[in-house]
């Protein structure tokens, strides 16, 4: 029966989880955008972000989530890391929400109003436009649902009068200040497990509520989970570019902190908590067992002056942790642009699919801008007399090529395996655009391997482009980079007017039809044999191939939902 019941309880924690998830995905896509745009418009000091980054964590019910958009932002240059470590303060304030909620559900039973709530969600669920909302509803009543079942299976495990749960309750607290500590790594290591603070939240309050642990080791758990959060951030954030790792480092940094300084002053503050919530720490037997129920709203209350606290405190130093983090953690100083390296998407898929693409579609902009910069490296070679320098160059160009390759693929292959998740149907849209991006972009790689591939046939074949074409081929090269420029202006903003890419492509396929023109005649003029008009005409074709291919990725942006 005590395995059983044991189960139960597994379940009971699994499905709070899953609702949680549900409700916060469920959220997300009902106001994903709208919450990227506060997390923008909204973080122009310490205090804003401090503020936002509460607002959205309390919302959306996940810091996790929270955190991935702001190290986006800092990534894309739209937030400093100053900016994003006020916002990930605040984020650690708002995620207190969730322990006051779990508080609410162990003290009356809130199961018994759900099911109607899952009736009105079901009715959501098969609306289109209204679909988010239903999910969100579902993640709320299975969140409500499972702290429900976990009150009444805390009733039916009737720890209070197991005495072998008392007794290793009771050795484990004899030993003073040492017994602080262990609960502490107890906390931090169960959180790094189960990879959810809330969970263990969630049993550190049956515990408590029940009369089997005391509240100093309870409380004692709670800044485990703490800690225990940030190091699983830490350990994702690995593989990840430098700013994610500062990002994440100066989260673990914050609360490194604040658990330092209350273990300083650990019993007055646990009393200091307590007296606010009106419960006596001096109570003993049967006493303490009558108002044990209090103590889930002592360890919500704990936790959330935990973090208001620590807030105040660190608020006037987050330039010091800036630099600080920015000291530990030191960019790699290389050139990124020779190496294969994704940088919004390495550190893998994110638990949420809507964020997700909003890091996909930050790296297609990087391979945008990686093509743009190889079509730099072509003119620069057109220009390249030495030899050495022009073979070092053509093999640079060869290497962004293989690159241009690989990150299409990389890129594809992780839209494939986020649109495996739960989107909404304007999302799997973009994801379908974003494919199309991917493989134009790829396709301008391309063009620029093939100018240099054929500027490469000049230089070999000792072929010297007679004075009337260089001109020509300059101004062209000229139209292209403006083409690819004003792709670049679309990218970072789709809402701007698209009617100068169209205009340079007009340029470029009426100066490619004249020169194509004019090329016959100068040959039939013997003015330069025919293989080097070869060569010149195939220079200008692909420059015209390349303005297509940048109208195709304009055409695919603009047309985002």
């Amino acid at each position: 029966m005590s395995i059983f019941i044991f189960l139960k309880l597994i379940g009971c924690l699994a499905l709070l989880m899953y609702g949680m998830k549900v409700m916060s995905e469920g959220l997300q896509k009902m106001a994903g955008s709208h919450l990227r745009h506060v997390l923008g418009a909204m973080t122009t000091n310490r205090v804003t972000g401090l503020f936002t980054g509460a607002f959205i964590t309390a919302a959306i019910q996940s810091s996790t989530a929270t955190t991935v958009m702001t190290v986006s932002f800092v990534n894309a240059g739209l937030l400093t890391l100053v900016q994003a470590i006020s916002v990930i303060m605040g984020a650690n304030i708002g995620t207190t929400f969730t322990a006051w909620i779990m508080s609410a559900g162990f003290n009356f039973n809130i199961a018994d109003y759900v099911f109607p709530m899952f009736a009105v969600a079901l009715a959501f669920n098969y609306s289109k436009k209204r679909k988010s909302l239903g999910e969100f509803i579902f993640g709320l009543c299975f969140l409500f649902f499972g702290l429900g079942m976990l009150r009444q299976n805390a009733v039916d495990m009737d720890l209070g009068h197991n005495q072998t749960v008392l007794n290793f309750f009771a050795s484990t607290g004899n030993y003073g200040f040492l017994s602080i500590l262990l609960f502490l790594l107890l906390g931090s290591i169960l959180t790094m497990c189960v990879q959810s603070s809330a969970a263990i939240m969630a049993i550190t309050m049956i515990l408590c509520s029940q009369g089997v642990l005391p509240i100093y080791q309870g409380i004692a758990l709670v800044m485990g989970e703490n800690i225990g959060t940030t190091v699983t951030s830490n350990i994702a954030a690995l593989t990840a570019n430098t700013q994610a790792r500062r990002a994440a480092f100066a989260h673990m940094f914050f609360n490194l902190f604040g658990v330092f300084w209350v273990l300083i002053c650990f019993k007055p503050f646990v009393n200091m908590v307590c007296s606010l919530v009106g419960y006596d720490v001096t109570l003993t037997g049967a006493d303490a067992a009558s108002e044990a129920g209090k103590l889930t709203f002592v360890l919500a209350t704990f936790h959330t002056a935990f973090n208001v606290c620590n807030v105040l405190i660190l608020i006037w130093f987050i330039k010091f942790i800036e630099k600080l983090v920015c000291r530990v953690i030191v960019s790699k100083n290389q050139d990124e642009d020779d190496e294969f390296r994704l940088n919004f998407i390495s550190g893998g898929i994110l638990s949420t699919a809507e964020l997700s693409v909003l890091e996909a579609q930050k790296e297609i902009n990087n391979f945008a801008v990686r093509s743009q910069k190889m079509f730099g490296l072509v003119r620069t070679l057109m220009h390249t007399e030495k030899q050495s320098d022009f073979n070092k160059l053509f093999a640079r160009i060869e290497k962004y090529e293989g690159i241009c390759d690989n990150m299409e693929v990389e890129i594809a292959n992780y839209l494939n395996k986020v649109s495996e998740g739960r989107l909404s149907d304007d999302t799997k849209q973009k994801i379908r655009i974003m494919l199309r991006e991917i493989t134009e972009i790829e396709s301008i790689g391309d063009s620029c391997f093939n100018l240099a591939r054929t500027i490469n046939h000049c230089y070999t074949e000792k072929k010297t482009l007679t004075e009337g074409q260089l001109d020509h081929v300059h101004q062209m090269f000229d139209l292209t980079d403006k083409a690819l420029s004003q792709m670049m202006v679309v990218l970072k903003d789709r809402h701007r007017d698209v009617n100068s890419t169209y205009n340079i492509e007009n340029e470029i396929n009426n100066f490619r039809t004249q020169l194509k023109t004019q090329n016959i005649i100068d040959v039939n003029d013997q003015k330069y044999d025919y293989q080097l008009g070869v060569h010149y005409m195939d220079i200008i074709l692909e420059c015209e191939k390349l303005g297509d291919y940048v109208v195709n990725v304009v055409e695919a942006r603009t047309q985002r939902v």
